[in-house]
């Protein structure tokens, strides 16, 4: 497999790949290798391009999205996205990952793109397939800011804050952008990143003390929730950042 999963978009509404295009962008494990707006046209489309992960629409012109996928001997993976609920007992029989129902969150769409990365883990060879977002040098992600997509280095996030509908993601700058703490902690690797709070999620390395009630970046005081307080002093110390005020 390539270092990005190549995805395959068939959907006869413009709006819906356009959608799953802006998504796409957000996920730098994912690219985009193709679009087709009916099944007939997919399948041509599979015939001469290796697919890692197709996204099917299910009621489309000529075949509907379930149909094509009978069709398929070696499918790759699949997410439906459809507008009808009442093929989702046929869709999961077929054996698709995930099944999103439009109008869809990018929250959603995380989610479903995060179970095809982990059936991909769980039956990859043993040797070792270089990830842009999880390797160790240059990891970075996109997220949508000033009506553009902007790019953060993985690295250099010191912790992300929840506001309401928005976060603030913290560097050596301060990005706010529309989106939920969980969706971008799914986003991020779990070894380098805890969450302390419901509102806060902090890059462990930026700590440099904390206490029962509060972790410390330089002058920064963060406060620690009860729910989240036995899973980060167990992670601080393990990794021998020092107590600050027990």
């Amino acid at each position: 497999m390539s270092t990005k999963f190549r995805c395959l978009l068939v959907d006869d509404e413009p709006p819906a790949l356009e959608i799953l295009r802006t998504y796409i962008d957000t996920m730098p494990t994912l690219e985009v290798v193709g679009e087709c707006h009916h099944a007939l046209a997919a399948f041509e489309f599979l015939r001469q391009h290796p697919i890692d992960l197709l996204f099917l629409d299910i009621q489309m012109p000529r075949l509907l999205g379930t149909e094509f996928l009978k069709t398929l001997t070696n499918p790759p993976r699949v997410i439906f996205t459809t507008a009808h609920r009442d093929y989702a007992v046929e869709g999961f029989e077929l054996g698709a990952v995930d099944y999103l129902l439009k109008p869809y969150s990018l929250e959603r769409f995380l989610r479903a793109v995060h179970k095809v990365l982990d059936l991909e883990q769980r039956t990859a060879p043993p040797a070792p397939r270089k990830d842009p977002l999880h390797s160790e040098d240059d990891r970075f992600l996109y997220v949508r800011a000033d009506r553009k997509m902007v790019k953060i280095m993985v690295d250099e996030i010191q912790y992300i804050e929840s506001l309401k509908d928005y976060v603030k993601i913290v560097t050596t700058r301060q990005v706010i952008t529309k989106q939920t703490t969980t969706a971008l902690e799914e986003m991020l690797p779990e070894q380098d990143f805890v969450r302390i709070h419901r509102s806060f999620i902090v890059a462990l390395k930026k700590i440099d003390s904390y206490s029962h009630h509060a972790v410390f970046m330089g002058k920064t005081e963060l406060p620690v929730g009860p729910l989240y307080r036995q899973d980060i002093m167990k992670r601080l110390s393990k990794i021998g950042v020092s107590d600050a005020t027990l």
